[in-house]
């Protein structure tokens, strides 16, 4: 046992969605059920215990022009930290956030490389802009430079057409999905619009962003394919504000995206409902603050699902998909702990009690 303080945590401890212990141990950094032999220094906390929470759509390094400081990307990550998130997937970042992994103090963050987007047909600054025919060699290339993900731009305005559009003809997606899983990474993309999906889907996709443009039609393929999304409600919510400055140039796109908004509960409840894997993304960076993963946790339970599901989405089930345990005997003690049961009402994933992140107590 090293000179490490040894954590008493005191529940219940919200183990997985059917299993609460009275207690665990924080030894060296690690969980146990069993109290250590020969522990002095021990600290107790007291409260309900959740596992980290999980950001699966968050943008470390990531500012409204493009990549940032590392002084900022540092404040994202203690913000998402401060919230409670400790375990983010960084759904494409123009910046080398590589020194995060050697701070004990921010939380884990698992990258899909930088946003790989058509050309003129993304957010300036954020993206690799290229061609179909460039399409598989910028995939491997950034299937190399993240941790097992990879981020297409599905869709976007086409300032020809007015509207939202497809960016990637199905072929070309297709061979770049195949050549990203052929290097062990999953692809994810953000899509707004209906008729950019089903090429995706069809192409082998694992997880959309976003989503809104999901129909009757397409949820029964999402549902048999497995492929999961990530609604990002907090960004979401933004379209009216969006439609509204486009409106004049755009009208088209400014309806659509009117449209979409309108229905984005009855969107995700329906994809919920028909099995498809829902997970808790927030969309910070770019335009969004960090820190949001409670109150996206809270639009889920106002779109239909219920309040474990949406719990499950940004912890045990979010840490499953990504590949990372929650509170199982022997894994890294990173857990979050609340003065009230968040099972009762997600609204208490707000306000923290006690963060504790690789066993030490750091909020």
């Amino acid at each position: 046992m090293s000179d490490q303080a040894v954590l008493h945590l005191k529940g219940p401890i919200l183990v997985g969605p059917d299993e609460v212990r009275d207690e665990l141990w924080v030894v060296d950094g690690r969980i146990s059920y069993d109290r250590p032999g020969g522990a002095r220094d021990v600290r107790e906390v007291r409260g309900w215990a959740l596992p980290g929470l999980v950001d699966a759509h968050c943008h470390v390094g990531l500012g409204a022009h493009g990549p940032v400081d590392a002084d900022t990307a540092e404040k994202q990550a203690l913000t998402d930290r401060e919230a409670g998130t400790l375990l983010v997937r960084d759904a494409g970042s123009p910046s080398d956030t590589r020194w995060v992994d050697d701070r004990e103090d921010l939380p884990e963050i698992i990258r899909a490389g930088r946003h790989i987007a058509r050309t003129r047909r993304y957010i300036r600054g954020y993206a690799h802009e290229i061609e179909p025919e460039d399409l598989v060699a910028y995939v491997a290339q950034e299937a190399r430079r993240g941790d097992g993900w990879v981020k297409l731009v599905g869709d976007w305005i086409d300032r020809d057409l007015g509207d939202l559009a497809p960016c990637w003809p199905r072929e070309a997606a297709g061979a770049a999905i195949a050549e990203a899983h052929r290097l062990g990474a999953r692809v994810t993309a953000h899509c707004f619009a209906e008729n950019s999906l089903r090429d995706l889907v069809e192409a082998g996709i694992d997880c959309v962003e976003h989503a809104t443009g999901l129909t009757d039609d397409l949820i029964p393929l999402f549902a048999e394919r497995g492929v999961a999304i990530v609604p990002t409600l907090v960004n979401i919510a933004t379209f009216p504000r969006l439609a509204d400055g486009g409106a004049s140039r755009y009208p088209r796109w400014s309806a659509h995206m009117r449209r979409l908004h309108e229905r984005r509960y009855d969107t995700v409840r329906g994809a919920y409902d028909a099995g498809i894997p829902v997970f808790v993304g927030t969309d910070a960076g770019g335009s969004l603050p960090h820190g949001l993963v409670a109150a996206e946790v809270a639009e889920l339970v106002t779109a239909g699902l219920p309040p474990l599901a949406a719990l499950s989405a940004a912890t045990w089930g979010a840490r499953a998909w990504l590949g990372r345990p929650a509170l199982e005997e022997g894994a890294r003690a990173d857990l979050v702990v609340y003065d009230e049961d968040p099972r009762a009402d997600v609204r208490v994933l707000a306000a923290p009690r006690r963060v504790v992140l690789r066993g030490r107590v750091v909020g």
